[in-house]
């Protein structure tokens, strides 16, 4: 395996990035570059769009990426091939988890503020329905085995939900869960839905997808667990907290910890690189955490990124090995999207 630079202290990372975003790429393209698990590539300008950035979803077939701008109460389809906006869906209700379905070519959309999921035409943006939630929607997936999009929602009733995506009609029960469901993951061959539930007393929780009965997996000492990634193959999950900024490594089994590693803080977004057996967490504190998992039981950091103060949701669209993250406005700089490639 090749060696990467250890940057250990958020310091190095502070210095190379408070003077501007513009001076990021700079900083990435410094004499460690060759050694860097992820190398800044493109930075795309995101105009016209104010405030938090939320999660992103792509379509691979028409190198699309779409990202939530929550504050902006839109979501922006960047052609990523291209490097520019190219598109801009507007008057949404402080949209969270877009999510392309290819298999039926839909895009979905959460909006917390209104409580509905709006399915638009994957080629033209055309709105075809509006699903209504209650309260709060929020991360998606899709499942390839089951045909459905999982939808998380409500507050203190929090649950799953499912659409069928070619009625885009609700379907089955409500997998409940004691809160507020935060990100979660499906598995596709195994029976269980993994769940960061940190409104109660900050557990994993799985359920059952034939039964809905829930097992809760505490995380011992520490809180706020809201992003997760998910390692089918080898029985792992990972969360991330923020109070202490760790990454949890739990069998998907037992629901026992593995190990878990000091991460980048304030996180909002990890994800699984199923090829190199990487993990990619991404620090509001100005960094990302990329762990190596040597073996199901075994991990390493190998490198902490530098990024940039608030940057803390991304994508890594693994047909294209790159990896996106989403930068907000500041000052005169507007909205970025920035690009880096994993490096083997």
């Amino acid at each position: 395996m090749k060696k990467f630079v250890l940057i250990g202290g958020l310091s190095l990372v502070v210095l190379g990035i408070i003077s501007s975003y513009g001076s990021k790429k700079a900083v990435a393209q410094n004499s460690t570059r060759e050694l860097l698990p992820l190398q800044l590539e493109e930075q795309i300008p995101v105009p016209n769009v104010a405030g938090r950035i939320d999660h992103f979803s792509a379509d691979a077939k028409r190198k699309r990426l779409f990202v939530s701008a929550l504050g902006n109460n839109s979501l922006e389809v960047i052609d990523v091939f291209a490097g520019r906006v190219v598109h801009s869906i507007k008057g949404l209700a402080q949209p969270q988890g877009p999510l392309y379905v290819p298999a039926v070519d839909k895009l979905y959309v959460a909006n917390a503020e209104d409580g509905k999921v709006r399915v638009y035409d994957g080629a033209t943006y055309t709105l075809r329905k509006t699903i209504d939630f209650g309260k709060d929607p929020d991360n998606m997936r899709y499942d390839e085995a089951s045909k459905r999009v999982y939808v998380g929602f409500g507050e203190d009733d929090g649950g799953i939900a499912m659409i069928d995506p070619k009625t885009d009609e609700r379907v089955g029960d409500v997998y409940k869960t004691e809160g507020h469901p935060e990100s979660f993951q499906v598995e596709g061959k195994g029976d269980h839905i993994f769940v960061n539930v940190p409104d109660a007393g900050n557990v994993v929780e799985s359920i059952d997808k034939k039964t809905g009965a829930v097992t809760k997996w505490p995380l011992k000492d520490l809180r706020a667990n809201y992003a997760m990634a998910l390692n089918e193959e080898d029985h792992r999950v990972f969360t991330i907290t923020r109070k202490t900024p760790m990454m949890v490594v739990l069998d998907t089994q037992t629901g026992k910890e593995i190990a878990r590693l000091r991460a980048a803080g304030e996180c909002d977004d990890v994800f699984f690189d199923a090829t190199r057996k990487r993990i990619y967490v991404i620090g509001g504190e100005g960094i990302i955490s990329v762990f190596q998992q040597n073996d199901p039981d075994h991990y390493e950091l190998v490198a902490n990124v530098p990024s940039a103060v608030g940057i803390r949701t991304g994508f890594f669209f693994a047909k294209r090995d790159r990896f996106y993250v989403a930068v907000p406005a500041k000052g005169n700089e507007p909205a970025q999207v920035w690009t880096y490639e994993a490096e083997d």
